[in-house]
């Protein structure tokens, strides 16, 4: 694997989780959030001397493979202009609500990562990292041939950058699963049985959305073996994108 650094912007739970595994597998990190990177004092202390924080432009000249970890909504605030040429990891998913929508996602004439692709042009985007919970992805890295080792599924219409994304997955303790091009990349999204709940198991039964999303999000993590990613791939039937919240 090439990459050394790694970009990560965005800092909530997902980029911080990211940024945390990156770090104990020996990684350098660049973090960079839309409040500036002083409001990033206190998670770099946490982290240690590989991370360091910068501004999203700065992020994206900082390193080879970005991480934009950011919602969906506001992936028009990338430094998309810094971002051309580099490997652009997409962990965004799409969360429709009565305030807020995109028909071209409604009506499935495009998955999430090629609007998110579109909207980046020049850089390569992988989607990765999208499916599995900041909590999982802490607790179910394993070395190389460890027999419970997880996969996670990546997309990507680059093939150089799903492999180079695939090599940053393995450092940081994870086999990859490629499901083909970001047309396909629906078939690990929300509302599919390959999204989040093959790593946590069942949950309980009556919980209301968001106290479904607080379980997920607390609850230990399940290991899926690669060959149960490619059935749960293989099986699903595309239904309507998006996870609603209200």
């Amino acid at each position: 694997m090439s990459t050394t650094t790694l970009g990560i912007i965005g800092t909530g739970m997902v980029g911080a989780g990211a940024a945390r595994r990156a770090v104990d597998a020996g990684l350098h990190v660049v973090l960079g959030n839309s409040r500036g990177p002083g409001t990033l004092d206190e998670l770099v202390a946490r982290l240690g001397p590989r991370a360091r924080a910068a501004t999203p432009a700065e992020v994206a000249r900082a390193a080879e493979v970005v991480l934009a970890a950011v919602p969906l909504k506001a992936r028009e605030l990338l430094p998309r202009e810094d971002l051309v040429g580099r490997i652009v990891i997409d962990p965004m998913n799409y969360a429709p609500s009565s305030a807020w929508n995109l028909p071209e996602l409604d009506g499935n004439a495009l998955t999430s990562s090629e609007l998110v692709q579109r909207d980046l042009p020049g850089a390569r985007v992988v989607k990765a990292l999208h499916n599995i919970g900041p909590k999982q992805l802490l607790e179910l890295f394993r070395p190389a041939g460890a027999p419970d080792r997880t996969a996670l599924p990546v997309s990507g219409d680059d093939t150089g950058a799903k492999k180079e994304v695939a090599a940053l997955l393995d450092v940081l303790g994870f086999d990859t699963v490629d499901l083909g091009p970001l047309a396909e990349s629906w078939r690990s999204e929300p509302n599919t049985p390959l999204y989040a709940f093959p790593y946590v198991g069942s949950p309980p039964a009556g919980l209301a959305v968001p106290e479904l999303v607080a379980w997920v999000q607390q609850a230990p993590g399940t290991p899926v073996s690669a060959a149960r990613v490619e059935e749960l791939a293989a099986a699903t039937v595309r239904g309507p994108a998006g996870f609603r919240m209200d």
